[in-house]
């Protein structure tokens, strides 16, 4: 046991067998601790915020009640899992949380015996759980299962098909279903407006109340019966249950864990639960840097300079609604974190806010386009990986015109593997139809969006999160030329070997920085489908070693499709690929983890001056000469 000045109760608990061990009055005072500590320490170091403070009690009571880690408890996505990681022998590194070499953003069964399943994307907690209680019963052993999913989570096709599985095979699952009316932004959905008219039913105080359905139903029989929806998939209701009544909590869990066959505890919280400005402003609070943990206030930003690549794309996307009513945006709950907060506001009738259902969002786009709309669907690179067939079957084999707006391309910095855009490149240069594009600045990325508008065909524009280089926007959006890059650094023929970078997106302003050194030139791909053939040629022809640079995987990327293109030309110049290794990469900021695999201006020298010390290299320049 470790004494923490100020904390009575909070040193005393290492393990969650510390936890059980307490006297049940101790409880609530230990769950004012933990909250305590949790806002001292996120606003030193940042972090994901007013999901955990909403999830003390619940967490208390699940580690209380069950016997973890042999019970397995899976929490879903793993932003309110900060309270369970503070409980199963990790408060002290807490501040490391997000930082390199420092906790994992999320839960991990490398970091934890306690993180059963490893999480970072929404709704997998329940089928996981199916799986785990399938082997259970295979196995013949005791142990239970429970996993804990948010009504954001819930809204997910995935969600239901594990309710109807685990209902049908009638498995030992417990379902915690934390009912607290947010995603990261506010839920939406008719799951959503049934629990806020159950909850106006029962009399019960919750935030659904702020925002009730204004169209009353015809027939609302069915909330007399709140289980009525989840008996439906086989499973024994409870609820709703005061997700901050630690006694009520405790009572139920330790009811139902013992009860065979499927379960659902239904309990409402309070996201941002005992910090006033967090309670108020959840959504503003979701995930912070540093604040001040006395008045919620943020430190004071310098003058922005540069708008970032959202800004940029929220911006287009206004200005082409307003000149074309056939514009329709569409975004997996994710409204503020796309850029879409005025649009929404602006064009309500032509705004869709799917929840978290990435795989409607795409085939609903389809939708949309075969009536002669012109969606633009924002959604995160990570989270596009989750309606990929979608995007195949539906989009592309029927060459439909829907602009893909990827955001958070590349490596995203603090939230790690489970968020970084590592692999659309590769997956997306493989579908036929597809256009695809990475823009190196600002006025870039908005030429490309209407360029991809302009198109009778599925586009892609990929860009980074953050801001770039701060380039002006031209006046007059115009598109670009389909497939045809530009040398935006020309070399001045003074060092030998000679040396060309071929850079997509995010990379060009890296690739300069090491050309000016090497005095390299240096070629702004824009395209990565279709390439530029012509200027892979030429570039060929002129120099002694090619480039590639992207912020993707090397394998089935930008640069093996510059490698196809000289193939297919017998072209035997050397080429070296650099790109994101054959590896998952962890969290960091972007520039740490960029130093890290050798993808910043110095690693980039020296990869480049190693591959001119290749004997291959030295031959055929000798050749040459």
């Amino acid at each position: 046991m470790t004494d923490i000045p100020g904390y009575s109760l909070l040193g005393r608990v290492q393990r969650p067998e510390d936890l059980r061990s307490l006297a049940p009055s101790e409880l609530a005072h230990l769950a004012v601790e933990v909250r305590r500590f949790l806002i001292e320490t996120l606003g030193r170091v940042g972090g994901h915020f007013a999901a955990n403070l909403g999830t003390v009690e619940l967490s208390l009571a699940l580690h209380r009640s069950l016997n973890t880690p042999s019970d397995r408890l899976i929490w879903d996505v793993g932003h309110q899992a900060y309270p369970h990681k503070m409980l199963t022998g990790r408060r002290s590194r807490l501040e490391t949380i997000r930082r390199f070499g420092g906790l994992h953003p999320f839960c991990s069964r490398s970091e934890s015996e306690y993180d059963a399943f490893g999480v970072g994307h929404s709704s997998t907690s329940i089928s996981a759980a199916a799986g785990m209680a399938a082997a259970v019963k295979i196995k013949g052993e005791s142990r239970r299962v429970v996993a804990v999913i948010g009504d954001g989570g819930m809204t997910a096709g995935m969600a239901f098909e594990a309710l109807n599985h685990i209902g049908h095979r009638k498995l030992d699952v417990l379902v915690v279903y934390n009912d607290n009316d947010m995603s990261i932004s506010e839920n939406v959905g008719a799951l959503r407006d049934r629990s806020a008219r159950l909850v106006q039913r029962l009399g019960l105080v919750a935030p659904h109340l702020t925002r009730l359905p204004q169209d009353a139903e015809e027939n609302e029989a069915h909330l007399n019966d709140p289980a009525s929806l989840f008996q439906t998939l086989g499973f024994k209701y409870h609820g709703p249950v005061d997700g901050h009544d630690l006694e009520a909590l405790s009572l139920a869990i330790d009811q139902l864990k013992t009860q065979p066959g499927p379960k659902l505890l239904h309990v409402l919280t309070v996201k941002g639960k005992g910090f006033e400005p967090a309670e108020m402003d959840p959504i503003k609070y979701h995930g912070v840097t540093q604040f001040d943990p006395v008045t919620g206030e943020f430190p004071k930003k310098s003058a922005k300079s540069k708008i970032s690549y959202t800004e940029v794309f929220g911006q287009w996307l206004c200005e082409a609604a307003e000149a074309d009513p056939r514009v329709v945006g569409i975004t997996p709950a994710m409204r503020e974190g796309s850029g879409l907060v005025e649009f929404a506001q602006r064009f309500p009738e032509r705004y869709h806010d799917v929840g978290i259902a990435e795989q409607h969002a795409v085939t609903l786009a389809a939708g949309l386009a075969c009536e002669g709309m012109k969606p633009i669907c924002a959604i995160y690179s990570t989270f596009l990986q989750r309606g990929y067939d979608q995007l195949i079957h539906d989009v592309a084999l029927q060459d439909l015109p829907v602009v893909f707006a990827l955001d958070r391309g590349g490596l995203v910095g603090a939230d790690g593997a489970t968020h970084h855009g590592s692999f659309d490149l590769s997956f997306l240069r493989c579908i036929p139809n597809m256009v695809v594009m990475a823009p190196s600045d600002e006025n870039e990325c908005r030429r490309m969006l209407e360029t991809g508008l302009r198109l009778d065909k599925p586009s892609a524009v990929r860009y980074p999160r953050g801001h770039g280089p701060g380039t002006a926007l031209d006046s007059e959006v115009r598109p670009l030329t389909v497939g045809k890059g530009r040398i935006v650094r020309e070399a001045h023929g003074r060092r030998q070997p000679r040396v060309a970078f071929l850079a997509f997106g995010s990379m060009v302003q890296t690739a300069i920085e090491a050309a000016e050194i090497l005095d390299a030139v240096v070629a702004d791909m824009r395209f990565v489908k279709p390439l530029d053939h012509d200027l892979i040629l030429e570039l060929a022809n002129e120099n002694d070693l090619i480039v590639t640079l992207e912020d993707n995987v090397r394998a089935g990327g930008a640069g093996s499709g510059v490698n196809e293109v000289l193939i297919a030309q017998h072209h035997t110049l050397p080429v070296l690929n650099l790109g994101l290794p054959d590896h998952f990469i962890e969290h960091g900021t972007r520039e740490e983890l960029l130093a890290e695999i050798g993808l910043d201006c110095s690693g980039i020298i020296r990869a480049v001056q190693k591959r001119l010390r290749g004997r291959d290299l030295d031959m055929q320049i000798a050749r040459k000469l």
